[in-house]
C-alpha cells in the first residue's frame, strides 16, 4: 500500500529542524509522497526548499488567513514566483478563520480573493483553510468557478460539505476522524463520494489517537486511513488505491489555464 500525506508542516519549527528523520519515517509507514503546505512567506519559501532536497515531496505556497496583512503586492509577487517552481502543486494554505480573528476580517477577505486569482491565473488548485466561517468561504469560492482544491481539515456540518463538494472541492480529513468526539464528521465520511476525499495529518497538529495531544508526524497517516477504510467497509488496499487516485486527479494533474479568471 501506498499514501500521499496532502498536508503536512515539515516546513514547521516543530519538525523542520528534523524532516529527514521524519520522512524516514512516513516512508516506513508506506506515505510515499508528502505535499508541505505553506502558511506565510517564510514556511511557502522552506516548503519549495524541501521540494528540491527530496523528490518524495512537493509543496504548496500561501499566505494563511492568520497573517492576511502580511498579503501586500510584493507578497503576493513573491507567491507568483514560488508558485512557478517545478514541484508547486498548490496555492495555500488560504481561506478565512473567524475562531481567532488573529487578522482583522476585512484583511482576510481581501488576502483570500487575491490568492483565489492568483490561483485562476495559474491553474493551480487551491488548499483551503477555514474555522468558524464556512457559509462565507463558500460564499467566496463559488466566484471562482474554475478553481478547484482541497476544503483541508473539514469541519463543516454536512450541508456545507454538500455545498463545497457542488462546487467541485474535495473534503481533507486528518486525525479528527478518530477522536471520540467526532461522530458527526464521520457520518459525513460515511457519505461522501469516494473520489473526493483526501488523506492528511496536518503534521505536527491534531494527531490521531492514540497520540492525541502529542506532536503529530505523517507516519501516522495510516491510522487515520484505518479509520476512513472502516467508516467506508473497504480494505486498506483499496482505499490505498482510491485516495491515490483523488490525489493524483487534484495535486498531481497538470490544469489547463482559464480563459477568464473570476473576480469579486
Amino acid at each position: 500500500m501506498r499514501w500521499t500525506d496532502t498536508h503536512c508542516h515539515l516546513n514547521h519549527p516543530d519538525l523542520y529542524a528534523e524532516w529527514q528523520a521524519a520522512l524516514f519515517r512516513a516512508q516506513q509507514s508506506g506515505v510515499r509522497r508528502l505535499v508541505v503546505v505553506g502558511y506565510d512567506l517564510g514556511s511557502s519559501q522552506r516548503a519549495v526548499h524541501l521540494t528540491e532536497a527530496s523528490d518524495a515531496l512537493y509543496a504548496t505556497v500561501g499566505i494563511h488567513p492568520h497573517d492576511a496583512a502580511q498579503c501586500d503586492n510584493n507578497a503576493l509577487r513573491q507567491l507568483r514566483e514560488l508558485a512557478q517552481r517545478p514541484r508547486v502543486v498548490a496555492i495555500g494554505e488560504i481561506g478565512l478563520d473567524f475562531y481567532r480573528d488573529l487578522s482583522p476580517r476585512a484583511a482576510q477577505y481581501e488576502a483570500f480573493h487575491a490568492q483565489m486569482r492568483l490561483a485562476a491565473e495559474l491553474a493551480l488548485p487551491v488548499v483551503i483553510h477555514c474555522r468558524d466561517a464556512y457559509d462565507e468561504l463558500l460564499q467566496v469560492l463559488a466566484e471562482y468557478p474554475a478553481v478547484r482544491g482541497v476544503l483541508h481539515c473539514f469541519s463543516g456540518d454536512a450541508e456545507q460539505a454538500q455545498r463545497g463538494l457542488e462546487l467541485g472541492y474535495y473534503l481533507g480529513i486528518g486525525g479528527v476522524v478518530t477522536f471520540k468526539s467526532a461522530e458527526a464528521l464521520r457520518s459525513i465520511v460515511r457519505s461522501v463520494p469516494r473520489n473526493r476525499l483526501l488523506l492528511e495529518t496536518d503534521a505536527p497538529y491534531l494527531a490521531p489517537h492514540p497520540y492525541r495531544g502529542k506532536r503529530n508526524e505523517p507516519a501516522y497517516l495510516p491510522l487515520i486511513a484505518q479509520q476512513v477504510a472502516t467508516l467506508w467497509d473497504i480494505s486498506l488496499d483499496a482505499l490505498s488505491e482510491q485516495t491515490e487516485r483523488n490525489a493524483e486527479a487534484l495535486l498531481f494533474t497538470p490544469h489547463e489555464t482559464p480563459e477568464k479568471i473570476a473576480r469579486p
